[in-house]
């Protein structure tokens, strides 16, 4: 049976995701990628890169028909929603498109027709002032999951790269909030869901989970701070009565350095750029942002909007590639193969 192809979403309109995605279609000869569709308008990526002077050929096609046109064209899903936007900002009035581009990549999933799901970056702002009641991209993947499963469910958000699989316990919070919202049971459930994707989906028998503490030196025996020793330490404890090869509290300042990362198979951090500046420092091309705990498989490029290149020929479709890549590889061992 052949695989089905990958259902790649737009994005921001006004943003570097329609570059991109022209952009990886047309160096798929040098650097070679599975098949994919993209939602979009075919007259708006028509426009794009006419504007960016590229030779891009659209192929407007069903979910069945992308593989087979992969070769020799863009294969372009048309959205029921029109795109009208020009590079370098949002328009309130593509939400519809955005949001719908998403919905139904996953119902693709679902329905079989797509192996698993690829989004370019969206701009959550344009999206609220259209009355999108989500926190983001990932809380409405998990409620578009949830729907499916029958089963409420937290996603969890990695970015893995080459080097290092790094995921932040809390995300996007600002820092003074971070030491309220921590738990054993925010940090068992993010790391239970770690396990069980690397396992499953990453095809790592043994996970070792090495987990950081949220102070200097990881509070250096309560004088830096308490945290380690009331909530991090015993979510460790509870996780190795679990089964889990959970590794810490361990200080952050000495975790990601080549020895250390030799160590663990994926780090978990306690707040967002504890685990996004090392992961994106290490490799900003080539990291992925993956979306855990889902009931089917999502990736991402690690960088947003890009709104003061888009339009110029200047976005990288490194990470976009990247992502392309390993949503099949994902897909692959979730298959067993």
């Amino acid at each position: 049976m052949e695989t089905p192809p990958l259902a790649l979403t737009i994005g921001e309109p006004g943003g570097v995701g329609p570059d991109i995605t022209l952009g990886a279609w047309l160096d798929r000869h040098r650097n070679p990628l599975p098949a994919f569709y993209c939602y979009a308008d075919p007259g708006f990526l028509t426009d794009r890169a006419r504007r960016l002077g590229l030779d891009c050929p659209i192929a407007v096609v069903s979910p069945d028909e992308a593989v087979a046109r992969f070769g020799d064209a863009l294969p372009v899903v048309p959205l029921e929603a029109r795109i009208v936007a020009e590079p370098g900002g949002a328009e309130e009035s593509n939400a519809a498109a955005v949001i719908e581009a998403i919905a139904r990549a996953v119902g693709d999933i679902r329905s079989g027709h797509a192996a698993a799901m690829v989004t370019n970056p969206i701009n959550k702002e344009a999206l609220y002032r259209a009355g999108f009641r989500h926190p983001g991209h990932t809380e409405f993947l998990g409620t578009l999951s949830s729907a499916w499963t029958g089963e409420p469910g937290r996603p969890a958000m990695m970015l893995a790269g080459p080097d290092l699989r790094a995921v932040p316990v809390t995300i996007h919070i600002p820092l003074r909030d971070v030491p309220a919202a921590l738990s054993e049971d925010l940090i068992l459930e993010t790391c239970r869901i770690v396990d069980a994707d690397l396992r499953r989906r990453f095809a790592i028998a043994q996970p070792r989970l090495a987990i950081a503490g949220l102070n200097p030196h990881a509070g250096e025996g309560g004088t830096l701070g308490t945290e380690e020793r009331d909530v991090i330490a015993p979510a460790i404890a509870r996780l190795r009565d679990e089964g889990i090869g959970a590794l810490g509290p361990l200080s952050a300042d000495a975790m990601f350095h080549p020895s250390a990362r030799a160590g663990y198979d994926a780090a978990i951090c306690m707040y967002h750029d504890q685990a996004l500046i090392p992961a994106k420092t290490l490799s900003f091309a080539e990291t992925v942002n993956v979306t855990l705990g889902l009931a089917f498989i999502r990736t991402s490029p690690d960088h947003g909007t890009a709104f003061d290149i888009a339009g110029t020929g200047k976005a990288d479709p490194s990470s976009l590639r990247a992502a392309l890549r390993l949503a099949a590889e994902l897909r692959r061992n979730e298959d067993g193969g």
